[in-house]
């Protein structure tokens, strides 16, 4: 079982190391991720476009019904959801991959800000994309039955990014299998994990996110990497990985 406050003590050396570019690949996942976050407006289109509603005045009823506008409206945030969702599966999903490999190789060396972009130039973009875009449809799937189903598959899956990031083109069962083994028995302990951030992140809200850039959000990544190697390890050390 690995030790909480030993693994939050290397991530913490580790991106210190190399602060500068720990800090700018942080803060590029975090861009686009609150870029993506814009995806939630478009769902909200159905609220924003004018429907058939019927006013009352001196007695008589008056509709209002969809007008150009509305309509214009409602294509805009079509458009906009259809982009937000384009960019996450094409875009988004290799620079998670691409900072995994970052965190990882940071623990040893100093990798640069360019290491984020591993995803895209690993010969296997289309593998990474689809074995993504798979975790977050599985995880999708299992909060509809309820929230606490959907934060276990969370967890268990919480190691796919690290392993496409040291092996882009291995076959998406196969790395939700790895996984899963390396998580079995981890999940209760990264979710404390995740929580022991919570005082940060409550700091980060209090400062609008500039700790979070330069501090919170790369100690938290790198953390996340320890968390990896250490399973890998004991993923080699039992069989299961050689």
């Amino acid at each position: 079982m690995w030790d909480r406050v030993l693994l939050k003590a290397r991530g913490k050396d580790a991106f210190r190391r190399n602060y500068g570019a720990a800090v700018a690949v942080t803060f590029i996942m975090g861009l686009i991720s609150l870029i993506m976050s814009g995806n939630s407006g478009a769902s909200n289109v159905g609220n924003l476009t004018p429907s058939i509603t019927y006013h009352v005045e001196d007695g008589h009823y008056m509709s209002s019904g969809f007008s150009m506008f509305g309509a214009l409206i409602g294509m805009f945030f079509a458009v906009s959801a259809i982009a937000l969702l384009l960019l996450k599966v094409f875009v988004e999903y290799n620079l998670q991959v691409g900072g995994a490999k970052f965190f990882i190789q940071n623990q040893t060396s100093k990798p640069g800000v360019d290491m984020i972009l591993d995803g895209f130039r690993s010969g296997h973009y289309g593998n990474i994309v689809l074995t993504m875009f798979l975790r977050d449809l599985y995880i999708v799937l299992w909060s509809l039955l309820l929230v606490i189903p959907g934060i276990i598959k969370s967890y268990e899956y919480m190691m796919v990014p690290y392993i496409l990031a040291e092996n882009p083109g291995m076959d998406q069962k196969e790395v939700f299998q790895i996984s899963k083994e390396m998580m079995n028995g981890q999940k209760w302990n990264a979710f404390v994990l995740d929580l022991s951030f919570f005082g940060w992140e409550l700091l980060s809200a209090c400062t609008c996110g500039i700790l979070g850039i330069f501090y919170v959000n790369p100690y938290l990544e790198a953390t996340h990497a320890e968390v990896y190697a250490f399973n890998k390890q004991k993923a080699f050390e039992s069989g299961y990985i050689r």
